[in-house]
């Protein structure tokens, strides 16, 4: 995958931006996946959130028969280890660290920008986030697991030592086992992050309670 600047489709703050939201989709969607979740959570903070929803560039994922779609990295197979292309994930991962610095070139304090990301996002959302060089906001990392907490050892960025994780997990995905996403959330808890784990009973999706959670924990981190 060649890196490029990610097309994003954008929801501008009604007010003063103060905050900034990240939220990465999951393979195969776009960036309107989760923009109708925004008037859902009913933010506090929400007229003077500016929200960023960026567009995965478009690539062959070897799982889905080499078939072209947005994807943040490829998956080699999908067993419980999930072989992928961290090489993708670097490179993803940059082009969100882009988005993150030209927040930060609008005014917008790197401690009030959030990263949240869906399946594949989540991954991205984690990679990008934990080694970013100022503290950010938060993390949510939703229905996702990391292929990369061997390498975050000794690329942890210091300043997000104490980044706020809210992990969400289905107890019935069929697509992200929970079993590889309470490892990454084990591993994760291990290196001493402040993470939560949440579990719901759903498939590879998201549910009302998730809904409620993540607000409160969007509320509690921007204030």
């Amino acid at each position: 995958m060649t890196y490029k600047p990610l097309s994003c489709i954008e929801i501008p703050a009604t007010s003063t931006t103060l905050y900034s939201i990240i939220w990465l989709h999951g393979l195969g969607a776009d960036g309107h996946d989760f923009e109708s979740i925004v008037p859902e959570l009913k933010l506090k903070k929400e007229p003077h959130i500016h929200f960023i929803f960026p567009n995965a560039p478009i690539q062959a994922v070897t799982i889905n028969g080499g078939m072209e779609m947005r994807s943040w990295y490829d998956i080699l197979a999908a067993d419980l280890d999930r072989e992928v292309a961290i090489d993708d994930i670097y490179q993803s991962a940059t082009a969100v660290t882009q988005l993150i610095e030209q927040e930060i070139e609008r005014g917008v304090k790197a401690e009030n920008i959030l990263l949240a990301g869906f399946s594949q996002g989540g991954v991205i959302a984690l990679h990008a986030g934990l080694r970013f060089p100022q503290k950010l906001a938060g993390i949510i990392a939703l229905s996702t697991y990391l292929p990369t907490t061997e390498q975050l050892k000794s690329e942890r960025n210091i300043n997000n030592d104490n980044t706020a994780i809210f992990m969400a997990h289905g107890s019935m995905d069929p697509v992200v086992a929970v079993q590889s996403a309470k490892i990454a959330f084990t591993q994760l808890k291990e290196l001493s992050y402040p993470i939560s784990w949440h579990e719901y009973p759903m498939q590879h999706s998201l549910c009302l309670e998730e809904i409620t959670d993540i607000a409160a924990f969007i509320n509690q981190r921007l204030n």
